[in-house]
């Protein structure tokens, strides 16, 4: 199989890296150094050519490398055996981030048409134990590979959410004030929850397909309006927002709706909540499900998403971390992976292409070995 790649990165004032060109061919990618060297860095601006903030959800101005704040750039060309596409994402000092796919300016949602994506870093280690916005927004990305069409209709009912919630906050009664508001919810979030389901679907069946390293996975979208079957009927979401104005009003917010929704997992072998799993499986648990992505958008569209895996390597035994790479090549994925040395790779052979990151001046610290 065959999967999305990166010919050639070029990143101009991003983080530490004050300038950086590589060329690539489209096997994984190690990239190893000590810590602080910039390596995630490089990572969190691959991220940029998807819709969002990036793998660190970091402010635009924040990106820039320091002392200059001269704005930053991420330019690449993704290959794969569809197209070959030239994508720039940017933004000068003070202005917001700019994105062209062939020399032509489009909306940020158009990434996710050209370069499918998934990350996972040390921070989502913690994914089953916290808060639910994290679970939905790992959901969501992982559905824009199979529903381009999610990030918009995201993005319409955040907005429309956010309306509501005004009203909301200023104890606005009159319902002529809502309806609109309320009926742009409910089609967009029936969307919502409709894609996501969908891609359940889609996981559940490629997570049973495999039996190698990595634990088989149970899901569910869980929530009060997240039946596990079926669709959300328009009118009855509709009718829902309506019905919980009054409530909604004493709590300054809307309390029903897919952004209320909650991604369930189990490790089935063992019928454990991934919640109440060790550490060490709440991790395979997370790379199942990556992996699972790839397998299934391979099956599904030809080709396997770019992968950005962390640190991936540094918390697995030797056994899990030949299987993970054996795996990343049999997709044929340009997985990214960091660590702090070359004998975490070690495993990889000649499958893979490998990038020193020296502490530098950020221009010449990246050396191919």
């Amino acid at each position: 199989m065959a999967g999305v790649w990166i010919s050639v990165l070029k990143l101009l004032h991003f983080r530490s890296h004050k300038r950086l060109e590589l060329n690539l061919d489209a096997r994984p990618v190690a990239l190893f150094g000590p810590n602080g060297a910039g390596k995630t860095n490089i990572l969190e601006a691959i991220s940029f050519l998807s819709p969002g903030r990036g793998l660190r959800r970091a402010g635009i101005d924040d990106i820039a490398r320091r002392p200059e704040a001269l704005g930053w750039a991420v330019q690449a060309a993704v290959e794969s055996t569809q197209a070959s596409h030239e994508v720039d994402t940017r933004s000068e000092a003070g202005a917001p981030r700019s994105v062209r796919i062939d020399d032509k300016t489009v909306p940020q949602l158009a990434l996710g048409k050209v370069v499918p994506l998934v990350w996972l870093v040390p921070a989502m280690d913690r994914l089953w134990i916290e808060a639910a916005e994290g679970r939905r927004r790992f959901l969501d990305r992982l559905t824009m590979g199979y529903r381009p069409d999610h990030g918009s209709a995201s993005v319409t009912y955040e907005k429309a959410m956010r309306e509501r919630n005004r009203l909301l906050k200023d104890g606005v009664v009159d319902p002529s004030w809502y309806s609109a508001l309320e009926h742009q919810m409910a089609e967009a979030g029936a969307q919502i929850h409709e894609n996501r389901r969908a891609t359940l679907v889609r996981l559940s069946s490629a997570l049973q397909e495999d039996e190698g390293a990595f634990p088989r996975v149970g899901l569910t979208l869980a929530g009060p309006d997240s039946p596990e079957e079926g669709e959300i009927d328009v009118q009855a979401l509709a009718t829902a927002f309506a019905d919980g104005r009054h409530r909604d009003i004493a709590a300054g917010r809307t309390l029903v709706g897919p952004h209320r929704s909650d991604l369930e997992a189990i490790y089935l072998a063992k019928g454990l909540r991934a919640r109440d799993c060790s550490t060490g499986e709440q991790k395979a648990l997370l790379l199942s499900l990556v992996l699972a992505n790839a397998r299934a958008l391979s099956a599904d569209f030809g080709a396997a998403p770019l992968l950005l895996l962390d640190e991936v390597a540094a918390h697995l035994d030797a056994d899990r971390r030949a299987a993970l790479y054996d795996e990343i090549t049999a997709l044929g994925a340009q997985a990214w992976m960091t660590g702090t040395g070359p004998e975490l790779f070690e495993a990889l052979g000649n499958r893979a292409q490998r990038f020193e990151v020296r502490d530098g001046d950020g221009l010449s610290n990246v050396v191919q070995t």
